[in-house]
């Protein structure tokens, strides 16, 4: 079992892990301490439990929302076993343009405001 200091907020913090996942908990550790220095940015000032108990929530909220849209990929591709429906790529795809195109808008949007007087 390797000990490995990991950084969050300038303090080290010794952490154990499995023989050879060393790089991976240094790789986690550094996701913490960005989203913990994002929360200060916008936040400024508070104290330490709280920081890292907003980053948690934060993070957990990233993983909602990947576990949900993975949930909603595992549902159509298993809803796709009719040969009378769209492919799961084809759905895939779908997804994706009209991901794009939400995103056109919003950047549309914002040149619009940076134009405007």
């Amino acid at each position: 079992m390797a000990i490995v200091p990991v950084m969050i907020n300038g303090k080290a913090y010794r952490v154990a892990c499995d023989d050879g996942q060393e790089e991976h908990l240094n790789r986690l550790g550094k996701y913490v301490d960005q989203r913990c220095r994002q929360l200060l940015g916008a936040a400024g000032h508070v104290n330490e439990g709280l920081m890292l108990v907003m980053a948690s929530l934060l993070i957990a909220d990233e993983l909602s929302d990947v576990t949900g849209e993975l949930r909603e990929l595992r549902t159509a591709l298993g809803a796709t076993g009719a040969t009378d429906g769209p492919s799961a790529r084809e759905m895939a795809e779908e997804r994706v343009a009209l991901a794009i195109e939400s995103i056109a808008k919003r950047v549309e949007g914002i040149a619009e405001t940076l134009e405007a007087p």
